[in-house]
């Protein structure tokens, strides 16, 4: 039986980032209607955790707002790994906290970081048209940091927010490059306070962007349909994994709902798969 692997999010510091990323409803440019807070508490983090791993989530990725690092937010997310390694076993933990120095990167494995997430979200060339506060070849960079520190790298991209056929092209070429251990597509889901108001991508592009993807990847790296699943796919989603697909993210996003988490491993049933029950990476 196909095993997928499942990956629960925790945004442990939400809607606090002053960048203008034109997709993101963490910004605080754009007033969208989100839950926003500062730290949550490690003990709560580390509930969480206790839950994602019952329901069948391998990997666990904690989530900052914000451009990049800090020693604040190192030191804090390093502590959350710690809290956690020390109570939850087999859980692949992922940090996902913007643009990060060689160092930092460095200090986080030492603390019980095993990934990190950092999406290029767009190709070079389109980057201006969905955020001018900071660039593209920051993002290429903190990937390289990655990749140098020993940590396993996620990094992906976010298709729908009018880019061209190009564009999609160069992204996946970009993404290739680093020779990711993971990589998480994600299908663009409109917010009426964002400047991208609409999604412009459609069910038959994105199973291609997934099947061009697995082309070169190769193998069996975790190929992962995160945001927009839900919009895109609704009960179709055997279409994903036919076309390369072998992990999806369980329950809810950033600030957005997901499928509840009983429905997604039902889902999983009726296609024949099951939750992976190790760590690949």
């Amino acid at each position: 039986m196909k095993q997928i692997f499942l990956c629960a999010i925790n945004n442990i510091l939400s809607g606090t980032c002053n960048e203008d990323c034109h997709f993101c409803t963490q910004s605080v440019r754009y007033h969208a209607d989100i839950e926003r807070y500062n730290y949550k508490p490690i003990d709560r983090i580390v509930t969480e955790a206790k839950q994602a791993k019952m329901l069948g989530a391998l990997g666990y990725c904690l989530v900052t707002a914000g451009k990049g690092l800090d020693d604040k937010k190192t030191d804090f997310v390093a502590r959350a790994a710690q809290a956690i390694k020390s109570e939850v076993e087999g859980l692949n933990l992922i940090a996902c906290n913007g643009t990060a120095t060689l160092e930092q990167l460095r200090f986080l494995r030492s603390h019980g970081i095993d990934s990190y997430n950092h999406n290029l979200e767009s190709s070079e060339n389109y980057y201006p048209q969905i955020c001018t506060t900071h660039g593209w070849s920051e993002r290429y960079a903190t990937c390289q940091y990655v990749k140098s520190s020993g940590l396993s790298l996620c990094s992906g991209g976010i298709f729908g927010m009018g880019e061209g056929s190009q564009d999609r092209e160069d992204l996946l070429v970009a993404i290739a490059s680093l020779e990711p251990e993971s990589v998480p597509l994600n299908f663009y889901h409109p917010n009426p306070a964002l400047p991208i108001r609409t999604r412009d991508i459609e069910q038959d592009e994105a199973v291609e962007i997934i099947r061009k993807t697995r082309n070169l990847l190769g193998g069996e790296r975790l190929l992962m349909v995160a945001g927009g699943r839900e919009l895109l796919f609704s009960t179709e989603e055997i279409k994903m994994f036919e076309a390369g697909a072998n992990a999806i993210v369980l329950g809810n996003y950033l600030t957005t709902s997901g499928e509840a988490p009983a429905k997604d491993l039902a889902m999983l049933a009726r296609f024949g798969y099951e939750a992976a029950t190790r760590c690949n990476n």
